[in-house]
Formats: C-alpha cells, sequence, structure tokens
C-alpha cells in the first residue's frame, strides 16, 4: 500500500476543469499510471479520479466547488492522498443520479431528453470514481449546469459477461458504496424533491414513471372512510394510464381520461374527496372552485373565468406537449354552471355559454391531454348530457351512502383522536354502532359522533354553581356507549333512513286482530319481506292492500313496513303534497323512489293511490301526469344490488284496473270491513271500554246481523264512548251503529 502524502487543498483553475468532476493535480506530484485517489479529510475517506494540469502547483490538489462541498474540504487545507485502485468487482454497470439545476438562477423550462444526456455522461465520464451521497456537476448541451447527487450504484455482474454479452448489473450495489464508471454504464435519471426541472426519455428512473400517486397516503390520514371500491375505480380508470411512460403513450396514440363526474347523495363525501385529492397525487396543486363563483354579472366574464382556469394546462402542453404534468381542475357544486342548455329562462344564455366553453376545452379542437377535470354534483339530472359523454366526463362515478364495513371505517376514523387520547369508553363498540346506523352518511355519521361528545361533555358541567366545570371529572372524561345511543335517538337522523314518525302515526292505536284475515294479511306481508331479501332475481316486489274506506289498510301496510326494518322507510301520500302541482307532485314522487334506490334494501308506502292521482268520482277525472310518473317508477326495476318493497294502499281498485295501475303490483289483497258482531265483540275486548257483562250483551244484540263497518270509524266510535257514563255506553254504543246505518236488518 502506497504511503500517504500531504498535500494543499487549492481551488480549482478553470470552470472546464469542475465539470470534469475530478481532482486537479501537477503531473509532477504524480505516476502517469495513477488514475485514482485516495483522500483522507476531516478524519474521512474519499475517493476522487485525478487529472493532471499545469496550472496546479506541485505539491496541491485543485478542487471544485461541488467536489469541497461534499468532502467538506477549505481552500488552503492539509489533505493527505494516496494512489488508489479499484478492484474488478467495484466496475459499475449502472449508476442512478437524482438531477436538478446546479443554481436556482438559471434554469430552463425545456424538456431535458435523459437518453441524450445518459450518452453524454457515458462519453464525458469514462471512467470516474464515484460515491454513493456524492455531488457532481454536469454540463449538458449547452443547457444551465445540472446537480447530480448519486443514489444508487450497481456493479457489473462478472460471471455473466461471457464473449460479446453485455454488461449486467447486479440488483445489490457494491458493500463500500464506491464504484468507477465504465464507457457502457447504464445511467437512469430521477428528478430530484420539488425540482423545476422536466425530464424525457427511457433513462428516467422507474420512480419517476409511477410516482403519479404519493407514496405515503392512506385513507385514514385524509380523513377519508367508506370508499376503497371507488377509489379504486377512479385510479384505474383515470390515472393508470398516467404512470405509464410518456413516450408509451404517445406511440401507442393513447388519450388519457381528462373528466370525471362525483355525484351521489349530501354529505357522502365528494368535496372531501375534493379537498384530500391534493394529497394523494404527485401532479401540480388542484384548482378547487366553486360552480356558483364562476358566475359574473359582466358579459363574458363567466366564460372568461373559465378559460383562466385551463390557461396554465394550455401553455405547458404547447411547450412540452406529452411531457406536461397533470393539471387537475375540481368543480365543486357543477350543477349551478352546467345546467342542460335551453333549460334555463331568460335571453341571456349564461349558463350555455359557460358549458358551450367548457366543452370547447376539455374535447375541442385544440384537445388538452394533460387535464383531469373532476365535477361533483348531488342533482346528476341537471347536467347538460353533452358533457357527460366519452371523451368529455366519461367517468361518472356515484359515491353512494356508505355500507356496514365503510361505516365502521368512517366511525374509526372520527373517534381515532378519542381512542389515542384515551377519552373513549371501552363499552363504545363500533361493530354495533355500524349496525345501528343504517342509511347514515358520512357527515351524518360525523356529526353523530359531535353530539355523542356533546352529551357526554354536559356531564362535566355543574350548573347553578360559580364553577361551571368539573375540574375532578376532566382527568377521567369519556365518552361512552349510552352517549352514542342518546345521540341516535334524540341528536341525528339520516336524511335518507326512516320515515319512523308518519308510520308510528298510521299505527298509533296498535293492531287489533279482530279476524283470521287480518292475520293472513300481515303474514303475506311478511312472506313478501322475506321475498325481497332473500331474491336474487327480482329487484322490484309490489303489493296493494284493496278495500273500503276504513277498513284499516294503511295501517296495515304501515305494519308490514315497520316490521321490514329495511334500512329506508318512506311514506308517500298526498298529505305531504297538498298545493302542489302536477309537476311538482311528480317531482316528489320521483324523488322518494330516487331516494330509494340510495340503500340497498327499501320499502316504500304509497298510500291513497288515488288521492295521489287526484281521481275524484264526480266527474270523473284525474292527473294523467301523475299517473304517467306512478306507471314509470312502480315498473322501472332499482339498481343492481338495490331491492325495494312497494306497498300500495286503495279504494277504489275498479278505477286502478282501468288505469292500468292495479296490474303493476305483484299482489293485490283484499282488507275487508269488520262484518259480524263476534268481530265487533273482539274489538270492543281489546280496548278495555266493557265490562264482561256489557260485551256479552252487546253479542247477543248483534248476533246474525249483517253489519259493515270500518275499523277505523268503529274506533272513532268507542273513543266517543269513554266520554259517556259507562252505565249508559252499552244502550248509546247500539244506537250509535244503528244510527250510522250499520245494522242492515236480519
Amino acid at each position: 500500500m502506497a504511503q500517504m502524502r500531504n498535500f494543499l487543498a487549492s481551488k480549482s483553475p478553470s470552470q472546464d476543469l469542475v465539470y470534469t468532476n475530478c481532482a486537479i493535480v501537477n503531473a509532477a506530484d504524480w505516476d502517469s499510471r495513477v488514475q485514482h485517489i485516495l483522500l483522507q479529510a476531516n478524519g474521512k475517506d474519499f475517493i476522487f479520479t485525478i487529472r493532471p494540469d499545469a496550472a496546479v502547483k506541485p505539491g496541491e490538489i485543485g478542487f471544485g466547488d461541488p467536489q469541497r462541498k461534499w468532502a467538506l474540504i477549505s481552500i488552503g487545507q492539509h489533505v493527505h492522498a494516496r494512489a488508489f485502485a479499484f478492484y474488478p468487482e467495484q466496475y459499475l454497470a449502472s449508476v442512478t443520479l437524482e438531477i436538478d439545476f446546479y443554481s436556482k438562477a438559471k434554469v430552463t423550462q425545456d424538456p431535458l431528453d435523459t437518453d441524450k444526456m445518459a450518452m453524454d455522461f457515458q462519453q464525458q465520464f469514462p471512467s470516474l470514481a464515484v460515491t454513493k451521497g456524492q455531488l457532481l456537476v454536469f454540463s449538458h448541451g449547452g443547457k444551465p449546469p445540472l446537480r447530480l447527487l448519486v443514489k444508487s450504484l450497481g456493479v457489473i455482474d462478472l460471471n455473466a459477461v461471457t464473449g460479446n454479452d453485455k454488461q449486467k448489473a447486479k440488483s445489490s450495489e457494491p458493500a463500500d458504496g464506491i464504484g468507477v464508471t465504465t464507457p457502457n454504464i447504464q445511467v437512469n435519471f430521477e428528478k430530484a424533491e420539488g425540482a423545476v426541472i422536466t425530464l424525457t426519455g427511457k433513462s428516467l428512473a422507474r420512480v419517476q414513471r409511477t410516482n403519479i400517486l404519493n407514496p405515503d397516503w392512506n385513507f385514514e390520514k385524509m380523513g377519508i372512510g367508506g370508499l376503497d371500491k371507488e377509489f379504486s375505480t377512479i385510479f384505474r380508470r383515470a390515472f393508470a394510464s398516467r404512470v405509464v411512460p410518456p413516450d408509451l403513450i404517445e406511440k401507442l396514440g393513447i388519450k388519457h381520461c381528462r373528466g370525471m363526474l362525483l355525484y351521489g347523495p349530501p354529505g357522502t363525501g365528494k368535496t372531501l374527496i375534493a379537498r384530500q385529492i391534493g394529497k394523494m397525487l404527485n401532479a401540480r396543486e388542484p384548482q378547487i372552485v366553486s360552480g356558483p363563483s364562476i358566475l359574473d354579472k359582466y358579459v363574458g366574464e363567466s366564460e372568461a373565468n373559465i378559460r383562466k382556469l385551463f390557461a396554465a394546462a394550455e401553455e405547458e402542453e404547447k411547450r412540452m406537449g406529452p411531457h406536461s404534468q397533470l393539471h387537475i381542475i375540481i368543480f365543486d357544486e357543477i350543477d349551478a354552471i352546467c345546467k342542460a342548455r335551453g333549460s334555463v329562462a331568460g335571453n341571456t344564455a349564461v349558463h350555455d355559454t359557460i358549458v358551450n366553453q367548457l366543452l370547447a376545452k376539455m374535447d375541442g379542437v385544440d384537445q388538452l391531454n394533460n387535464i383531469l377535470v373532476i365535477g361533483m354534483t348531488n342533482r346528476k339530472d341537471m347536467i347538460d348530457e353533452a358533457l357527460i359523454r366519452p371523451g368529455r366526463m366519461e367517468i361518472q362515478m356515484e359515491i353512494s351512502l356508505p355500507d356496514e364495513y365503510g361505516r365502521v371505517q368512517i366511525l374509526n376514523i372520527h373517534t381515532a383522536r378519542m381512542r389515542e387520547q384515551n377519552n373513549l369508553g371501552p363499552d363504545v363498540d363500533i361493530k354495533e354502532l355500524a349496525e345501528k346506523t343504517k342509511n347514515f352518511s358520512g357527515a351524518e355519521l360525523e356529526g353523530l359522533v359531535r353530539a355523542a361528545q356533546s352529551v357526554a361533555m354536559n356531564r362535566l358541567v355543574k350548573v347553578g354553581q360559580k364553577a361551571l366545570v368539573d375540574e375532578d371529572a376532566l382527568d377521567k372524561f369519556k365518552v361512552n356507549r349510552n352517549d352514542f345511543l342518546h345521540a341516535l335517538e334524540h341528536d341525528i337522523k339520516p336524511a335518507f333512513g326512516l320515515n319512523e314518525e308518519v308510520l308510528d302515526r298510521y299505527i298509533k292505536n296498535g293492531i287489533i286482530v279482530y279476524d283470521d284475515s287480518v292475520t293472513a294479511v300481515l303474514e303475506l306481508g311478511n312472506l313478501y319481506i322475506q321475498t325481497v331479501k332473500a331474491s336474487s332475481r327480482e329487484g322490484l316486489i309490489s303489493l296493494l292492500l284493496e278495500g273500503a274506506p276504513s277498513s284499516g289498510k294503511s295501517c296495515l301496510a304501515a305494519k308490514i313496513c315497520k316490521d321490514s326494518q329495511f334500512p329506508f322507510m318512506k311514506v308517500c301520500t298526498p298529505r305531504d303534497m297538498i298545493g302542489f302541482t302536477e309537476t311538482a307532485k311528480c317531482m316528489a314522487i320521483k324523488k322518494v323512489f330516487d331516494d330509494a334506490y340510495k340503500s340497498e334494501l327499501s320499502c316504500v308506502l304509497v298510500d291513497d293511490i288515488e288521492g295521489l292521482i287526484d281521481y275524484a268520482p264526480i266527474g270523473p277525472r284525474f292527473s294523467n301526469l301523475v299517473l304517467q310518473a306512478l306507471l314509470v317508477l312502480m315498473n322501472d326495476p332499482p339498481p343492481k344490488n338495490h331491492k325495494l318493497l312497494v306497498l300500495g294502499t286503495t279504494a277504489c281498485r275498479g278505477v286502478l284496473e282501468e288505469l292500468r295501475l292495479a296490474p303493476i303490483f305483484t299482489r293485490t289483497v283484499h282488507v275487508s270491513n269488520i262484518s259480524t258482531g263476534d268481530q265487533i265483540v273482539k274489538v270492543l275486548e281489546n280496548l278495555d271500554i266493557f265490562a264482561a257483562d256489557d260485551l256479552k250483551y252487546i253479542g247477543k244484540q248483534l248476533k246474525n246481523q249483517r253489519l259493515w263497518i270500518g275499523i277505523k270509524k268503529l274506533l272513532a266510535m268507542c273513543s266517543a264512548m269513554m266520554q259517556v257514563e259507562r252505565e249508559e255506553r252499552v244502550v248509546r254504543f247500539l244506537s250509535e251503529l244503528e244510527a250510522e246505518g250499520v245494522s242492515r236488518g236480519q
């Protein structure tokens, strides 16, 4: 081993010599056969390739600024050096270099061809000593100087070099992280983090080809849950082609997806996706705009606002072509500006021109291949059809209500902080809460957690004392199961959930089984409930309850609906549409069915169908518009994997038969009025109005009589009897029956 010699560090004689990345020496100091030296400085060893130059004095070694920065050498510092020879096992087959401009003041927007740079690197540095982590400076094609950082090295597999075989790199780097370049070395470039440089070509390191997604992103950090399937589809359709190298995309003539529409009920996470998508992608910062903010009172300004959004993408597309970065433009509430053309009244046609401008930018004569427009709305039906065809917003993704697995994810996200701080009670079962929150949206689940926290915090407050907060309870503060249950019962109700209050109003007096016919109707309803749940073929099953007015059809239908325990139960009744125009009534009925399709299992009670269609026996007349809406909606099967049970009630079956509405139902069942004295007695036994002897007397008086009274009218009559003295009730009750014409003789 050669002896270490003492040298003085000096400045490199010229800038051209700096670009050689060599240590510049005087020829008199070294044997002509020495190509590399081992330098000791600051207690560390560094390997340099040397280059002789007469401008360097004997006893000195000249270093460029990059070499001094890497080895932490200052001018005038004493260093030690000796000759160094590489072993064959240190000859390099590949090197990966992180690249950026050397000076931020000298940059160019022109793309750099990595293939040409790789050839230039091979020619400039056919035998250069390099170390992992070393800084190099590189001059290429008259461009501003480039800064290179050695990221990884691959040595030649000597066992693979036989005859004319090409050199092959091992998967592992040299053990000491030091090697020497060879004339045929494979050079890969990757862009430094935060660099404004643009790289093209096959010598672009693979990490640059697949880094459209940030490597450290995850749904929980982003606060998104229950959307795994949707994000998988979005990535496959919108981003998968952008992972492939631009050269291959250009060769195949592939056009990237330029737009997608996210739609669904309010609170399901559409806007949250917009806020967080920038964290998921390695692209330019997304432009997030609200649809209404595009509108302007001045003529032409709304269209100009659209053009401004695409200006940066257009400029970069012209300059860099297929190597342009992805520009993401996100429209929240896009239905505000992209309504169907011709649908907005007025003579300004502002909305029409905005749609035209957006269509021209997305898929006009000068198509942009470096944009992704994401629109979000809960009114997909209002969007202009031309905007959602292939080539424009070709991906339409429904962000629907989360299923049970998704609700578990969302609840875990919103309770994570409490769990970390040990403020979540041990009795809180997230899976149980997910089961109890059917049809809750993500926003409603978040609201549920907040409501439970407020219930728990209320226990800390001492009313009527100066110190409002119980300091002793703060350390033991926990949100427990009862807090969540209280919030579920009193505070948070799903917008697309249960119509329980209306159903309870229908059956507030309970179900009185006065005859086997009542049991038969309930059993038939239960059979249809089980059929809907188990059916793999039929998505829509319907049951029509028909009978005389006040026969209890609505009550029985409400009981069947409530017994289904479906996540979505809704009542569609004329009572909620008083004063509606025909068009408004059609839209209200359609909304009930549309909301039902958002749940996997739904039950819709269409009460008093003849009332909905405005049927009147005098005239007669009815609303054909509403009738046609019902015919269409009740014939239209729900979406795939969604099941719907429709219960209808009518007192005019003959009319529905003529209007072709009754045959639509899967099954029609008759609900009869009370027709015997025994049935009346059975009802009275359940009401505790008459004594046992009185019931026997009433039964004897009504025996063998032909009766006809609706259960609803009978119950109203019994309620009136509660106000009569007990000793007079029997006589008064029988006289009321006779006055109502219930008795038809013997």
